[in-house]
C-alpha cells in the first residue's frame, strides 16, 4: 500500500516503505550519533572556556571548531534525521530552506577551521622562531571571522537566490512535490560548490600536512644525529617520530576524505548524469560528511593530554572543588 507525506494532499511526496524494526534501529543509531557529536564537542568548548591557562590561539580556534560542531549536531542533525529516516520533510518550505543554509554553513564553516587548523600546526612545526609573532590572538580572530562569515554569506545567498536552479527550473517544478527539501545544482554550482566547500580546503591541507610531515621527519633526523645515544636508540627515536608523525597525519587527513569525498563527488557528478542520484544513497552520503563533525573532537581533542584531564575533572566533578587552583595549575603543567 502507497503511503504519502500528506494524505489529504494531491501533490504529496511518497514515503519510502520500512518496517518499524527498521525505523527504530535508524532512530537509535542516529539520536546515539547526534549525542556523540553534541557531547564530544561540548567537552571541548567547556574545557577550553573554564580553564583560564588553556585561553591561548590554538584552542581558541579548536574551541570555535567545536563550537560549528555542536551546532551541526544540535540544530541541523535532528531535522535532517527525520528527513532521512521518515524520507518525508514536515517542517514547511521556508523552514526547508533556512535548515539548508545551515546545513551548509556549518559544515563548510567546520572544514575551513580544519584548514586553519592546518595552517596553525604548520607554523608551529615549519617556523617554530616566529609562530608567537604570528600566530597571536588577532590572527586567530580573523580567522575565527573568516571561518564563519564566508560560510555565512555564501550559503545563504546561493540557497535564498535560488541561483543553483538557473537552467534546471523545469526539471525541478517536475520532480517537486509536497515534503521534499531537497537542494538541486546545475552544472556550474555543482562545480562552485564542491570547489569552495571541499577541493581548495583540502589541496591547502594536503599541501600544509606534506610540508608539516617534510620538516618533522628532517627534525627528527637532526636531532638523532645530535644523540650521544648508541645506534639503535637514534634509529628507535627516529622511526618513533616518524611513526607518529605519520600516524597523525594520516588520521587528519584520512578521516576529512573519507568523511566528505562521496557527498563531494556525488555532488558534482548527479547535476552531469540528470540527477540520477537515489535519494536514499545521496543522504547516505551526506550523513558521512555529518559524521566529520562527530570525529573532530576525538582527531582535535582527545589526543591532547590537556583534554583527556580537563574531561576527567569535568566528569568527576572536581571542578567544582576548593582545590581548583591546584587541578588547574596541574593541567597548566601537562
Amino acid at each position: 500500500m502507497t503511503e504519502y507525506c500528506y494524505p489529504a494532499l494531491n501533490n504529496s511526496c511518497i514515503k519510502s516503505p520500512s518496517s518499524f524494526a527498521v525505523h527504530a534501529a535508524l532512530y537509535t543509531c542516529v539520536i546515539g550519533f547526534i549525542a556523540i557529536t553534541i557531547f564530544g564537542n561540548l567537552l571541548v568548548i567547556i574545557s577550553v572556556t573554564h580553564f583560564k591557562q588553556l585561553h591561548h590561539p590554538t584552542n581558541i580556534l579548536i574551541c570555535s571548531l567545536a563550537v560549528v560542531d555542536f551546532l551541526v549536531g544540535f540544530t541541523v542533525m535532528p531535522y535532517s534525521m527525520i528527513r532521512t529516516i521518515e524520507s518525508c520533510w514536515y517542517f514547511g518550505d521556508s523552514f526547508c530552506k533556512i535548515h539548508t543554509s545551515f546545513d551548509m554553513m556549518f559544515c563548510i564553516s567546520s572544514v575551513f577551521h580544519l584548514c586553519f587548523i592546518a595552517t596553525d600546526r604548520h607554523y608551529a612545526v615549519c617556523d617554530p622562531l616566529h609562530y608567537y609573532t604570528k600566530i597571536t590572538f588577532s590572527t586567530v580572530i580573523v580567522f575565527i571571522i573568516i571561518s564563519w562569515t564566508v560560510p555565512l554569506m555564501f550559503t545563504f545567498g546561493t540557497v535564498l537566490s535560488g541561483v543553483t536552479l538557473d537552467g534546471i527550473s523545469n526539471y525541478a517544478a517536475s520532480v517537486s512535490c509536497i515534503g521534499l527539501c531537497m537542494l538541486l545544482f546545475n552544472k556550474l554550482w555543482s562545480l562552485l560548490v564542491p570547489f569552495i566547500s571541499f577541493i581548495f580546503p583540502a589541496t591547502v591541507m594536503v599541501c600544509l600536512y606534506s610540508k608539516i610531515f617534510v620538516v618533522a621527519r628532517r627534525h627528527a633526523i637532526a636531532i638523532d644525529n645530535k644523540n650521544e645515544g648508541s645506534e639503535k636508540s637514534k634509529t628507535l627515536f627516529s622511526s618513533k617520530s616518524e611513526r607518529k608523525a605519520a600516524k597523525t597525519l594520516g588520521i587528519v587527513m584520512g578521516t576529512f576524505v573519507m568523511c566528505w569525498l562521496p557527498l563531494i563527488s556525488t555532488t558534482i557528478f548527479d547535476a552531469f548524469l540528470n540527477h540520477a542520484t537515489p535519494a536514499v544513497l545521496y543522504d547516505a552520503f551526506m550523513w558521512f560528511a555529518y559524521s566529520n563533525s562527530g570525529f573532530n573532537p576525538i582527531i582535535y581533542s582527545f589526543f591532547y593530554p590537556w583534554f583527556r584531564q580537563a574531561v576527567y575533572i569535568i566528569l568527576s566533578g572536581k571542578v567544582f572543588s576548593s582545590n581548583s587552583s591546584r587541578i588547574r595549575l596541574f593541567l597548566e603543567n601537562h
